[in-house]
Parts: C-alpha cells; structure tokens; sequence
C-alpha cells in the first residue's frame, strides 16, 4: 500500500505540501511570540475560500491537458453580475452568474472540440474580451453591493473556524472528488490529458467532454467571483493576474501535471489549503508581502513532477525489505 501511495505524484506532492506547511503553520507562535487562535484558522480558511473555488476550475482543465486561462475573467465576471443583479436577492445574483459562467464555458469548450484547437488561445482571448465586458458594465469602477445581510452571512462564522463561504468551497472539492473518483469521468478525463487519439480510439466521448469540463470551470470560477464579491460588499472590474498565478500554484502544488492527466480533485484541495495557509503564516508573522512569493517559489521547486523527492522516496523504499506473506 505505501509503494501504491509514493508511486503516485498526485497523491504523494499534495501531502507532503501540506504536511510541511502545517508543521510550519502550528510552529509560526516561535516567530510571532504569540499563541494561535481559533481566529487564524478561521482567516486561513477564508483564504481558502477566496481562492479554492478558483483553483478548483483551472485544475480540473489542467488535468485533462488544457489550460483555462479565462476562469479569471468569468471570475470577475460572475461578481459584477452578482452584484448588479442580486441586490435585492442574493440568491437569484448567484444564479445569474452561474449561468453566464456555464454559457462562456460551454461556448469555449465547444468552439476547442469541434475545432480541436489549443485550449490557451481560445481562452486567453475570452479572458481579454470578458474583462473589457466587465469593466463596460461598471464603467471602470467597482461596483458596491448594499445588501449588508448578504454580506455578514457568507462571512459569519460556523462551528467557529468555517464560514458559509469556506464550506461552500470544501463542498465543491469533495463533489468533485466523489463524482470524479466513484465515476468513470475521473479516469476519462485522465486519459484524455495523457493521449487524446488514443482516447477516441478507445471509445471516450472526448468533445462532449471536454464541453462538459470547460462548463463546469466556467460555473466555479463564477461562483467564486460572486461568493467574494458578496464577501466584500463590491465587485473589481479587473482582478489582475495574481489570481490566476495563486490558482496554477494551487494546482501544481496539488499534484497536477502541466502537461494533463494526472491530478486529483483531493490533491488540489491541499494544494489550495497550502497555498491559504502560506499566507496565513506570513500575515500572523508580519513578514513581508514578498515572503509570500518566496515561499510560494520554495514549495513549487519541490513539487513540480519533484524528481529529486521521488527519487529520494524510491531509494528510501529500496531499503525496506519487502515482507513475504
């Protein structure tokens, strides 16, 4: 079982991550002096929640080999229709930008399958288009969102360290772990990203899936982009890059190749926890914004495909003798 276990990235990166980011998160009191509180972990996963959805959308295309870079326009996006149409039913502005992000995901996965184009041009334009769209509809400007109760209850706390928002978001990795573990979509989308031909020779449905796929992403990054505009009580035209870099860092760290098929829904839910609870450490510490990126840089030296630590795990598991049943 423990060969099984180290054998596979997807499993063994995430874990290792996370592991060594915890240790460091329960020893950051030695630099702060102080104790952690239930409020740390309370703001960790809150940043979880900011991001996960997020990283959950463009991981999910990473493993079936394609790169969504638009999951960040349809996030911003989906928090400008939130705000502007859920002012008087928060409910009904989710809707709103769920549906936009499945129409955008759907247009986009349709137009690579039946066209069997790169993914990265396709949605590297739709990224560009959907932020001019965005900012047309604010004039530019963020756009504030008055409804107070929707804003104090995705953010209030439950049983103490979750929010409405975080466990919005660790229900999604968990649906997708269940759909994609106990189903056969996990194993197709890993075919695809690991030998497209062959996948259409074996019978998969390779365009009504990846269809499906660039839907689904859609409509998490723009529940995302309406979750934290809610949080935030307005909506940014143009969220930057930095997201989508916290997102592809999420995903490697997580134990997704660059190069598709290979990654699990449960290693990119560490992936995200790691990424959250580095910058966690670093706001408790009071260290500066740049130790972010240095850290997030030390990690993702280990964790990209990791052939030193693989190798490291192979020797260390040539020294077990192996015991006779």
């Amino acid at each position: 079982m423990i060969r099984r276990w180290t054998s596979r990235p997807e499993r063994l990166l995430p874990t290792v991550s996370l592991l060594a980011v915890v240790l460091a998160f329960a020893g950051s009191p030695v630099l702060t002096g102080d104790a952690l509180t239930t409020f740390d972990v309370y703001n960790a996963l809150q940043g979880f929640a900011q991001l996960g959805l997020l990283a959950l959308a463009l991981g999910i295309t990473m493993i079936a080999g394609e790169f969504d870079l638009s999951v960040v326009g349809t996030y911003a996006l989906g928090g400008m229709l939130a705000v502007q149409t859920g002012q008087s039913s928060p409910a009904l502005g989710v809707l709103v930008a769920v549906a936009a992000g499945m129409l955008i995901g759907a247009a986009q996965g349709g137009l690579i399958a039946r066209l069997r184009i790169p993914s990265l041009p396709v949605t590297l334009a739709t990224y560009i288009a959907l932020l001019g769209l965005t900012s047309a509809m604010s004039g530019g400007l963020s756009k504030s969102y008055p409804n107070s109760d929707a804003t104090l209850w995705v953010d209030r706390t439950v049983a103490v360290v979750f929010s409405p928002r975080s466990l919005i978001t660790l229900a999604a990795f968990l649906l997708a772990a269940l759909v994609l573990g106990r189903t056969r979509l996990g194993r197709e989308l890993r075919a695809i990203g690991g030998d497209r031909r062959a996948s259409r020779v074996a019978g998969v449905r390779v365009d009504r899936t990846v269809v499906g796929l660039f839907t689904v992403s859609g409509a998490l990054a723009a529940l995302g982009g309406a979750l934290l505009s809610y949080s935030y009580a307005s909506a940014n035209p143009d969220p930057g890059l930095q997201p989508l870099i916290l997102a592809a860092v999420a995903a490697l760290l997580g134990g997704v190749s660059l190069a598709g098929g290979r990654g699990l829904p449960l290693g990119l839910l560490c992936g995200t926890l790691s990424v959250a609870l580095l910058a966690q450490i670093v706001t408790t510490a009071a260290l500066p914004d740049y130790t972010t990126q240095l850290l997030y840089a030390a990690l993702l030296l280990g964790a990209i495909d990791a052939p030193g630590l693989r190798a490291a795990i192979g020797r260390l598991r040539a020294r077990v003798p192996v015991r006779s049943s």
